[in-house]
């Protein structure tokens, strides 16, 4: 078993301690956080998990073989950090970092502490996203065409990240890992009106040196729920709804078949439409996180890297800070730097 501290009881904190507890191939020796009336109440069902307001505390334990990081965003790195300088292998909650420059000097401090650190991209650990990259790697959609997803709801806005940082890791993370393609370019438009210069609406559009593209809506000021992903094959088409209780994904044979005619005569563009079946298969329901803590826990025993490792959660960062400059920048096309 992995021994393993969370550091951060808030929100997702708590989600963290339950799967770990449960996990039978981890141990949860010891929970951090800030506020000591939080740890009480967190830790309640859970009396033998040490608890401390102190990481240092944690990190002096030599016992502790692994960390989880469960903070807000601009304290990840001096955490993770410190983590893998006192030796433990680290699991970040998405966002990796707050910065290329932050993710970059993590994931090279892990390499060369021969330690393991893992992005929380839980959704790419669901049963309909898994499903999704089934399907694509078999072929039946044809050529991806493109990747449309909205993820919009009324709140929670945030005081330290806009809804850029907050919601898009979570579409970035799934694109990433369903997709074999590397966005090189992107292009980003948002808006703030809550008066704290943090956008709470925006839109991205990822360019690849291809005829594919994903684009993003994610928004905090809506007056209904929507998880809602299209993938566009040239074959078929797949819809994943997330808020579905039943058949959440669906594939229809749907698409056009175009005919050309005399090439100089645009005119004589021939566009038919084809609509056949649609099907929904089956998707596994097991909790994504607690396949999430149980590979953090499988690549430490192994020793291998993670399915979103450290360079996943920087590919997600890339993209990230590339939309923010294209934001400011008016809707600028930004390069994505992988260097």
């Amino acid at each position: 078993m992995v021994n393993v501290a969370v550091v951060g009881c808030g929100y997702w904190g708590p989600n963290l301690i339950r799967n770990f507890v449960s996990c039978p191939d981890t141990d949860l020796v010891w929970a951090c956080d800030l506020d000591e009336r939080r740890l009480e109440k967190v830790l309640s069902p859970y009396p033998v998990v040490r608890r401390t307001t102190d990481v240092k505390e944690v990190l002096s334990d030599d016992n502790v073989e692994a960390v989880a990081v469960a903070t807000p965003v601009h304290t990840h790195f001096l955490i993770a950090r410190a983590c893998l300088e006192s030796g433990k292998h680290v699991l970040v909650e998405k966002p990796l970092t707050a910065s290329v420059a932050e993710g970059k000097e993590l994931v090279s401090l892990s390499k060369e502490k021969d330690l393991q650190i893992m992005c929380d991209h839980t959704f790419c650990y669901t049963g309909a996203v898994r499903k999704i990259k089934e399907v694509i790697k078999t072929g039946i959609l044809g050529e991806i065409l493109y990747f449309d997803s909205v993820r919009i709801n009324l709140g929670l806005f945030q005081q330290d990240v806009n809804v850029v940082w907050d919601l898009a890791p979570h579409d970035l993370s799934i694109v990433d890992f369903v997709v074999d393609k590397r966005p090189s370019h992107v292009s980003a438009h948002g808006v703030s009106h809550s008066g704290n210069n943090l956008e709470n609406i925006a839109y991205i559009s990822l360019g690849y040196n291809n005829s594919f593209i994903a684009h993003f809506h994610v928004n905090w000021l809506s007056p209904v729920k929507i998880r809602k992903t299209i993938v566009c094959g040239s074959e078929k088409m797949l819809v994943w709804d997330d808020l579905e209780p039943a058949e959440k994904v669906k594939i229809f044979d749907k698409g056009i078949e175009v005919k050309q005619g005399d090439r100089e005569k645009k005119e004589q563009l021939l566009v038919s439409y084809r609509s056949g079946d649609m099907y929904a298969p089956r998707v596994s329901d097991r909790e994504a996180l607690s396949l999430v803590v149980k590979e953090f826990a499988q690549c430490v025993l192994e020793n291998r890297l993670a399915l979103t490792d450290g360079e996943a959660g920087l590919r997600v960062v890339r993209v990230l800070e590339a939309a923010q400059k294209s934001i400011k920048a008016g809707g600028a096309t930004v390069p994505i730097d992988y260097s």
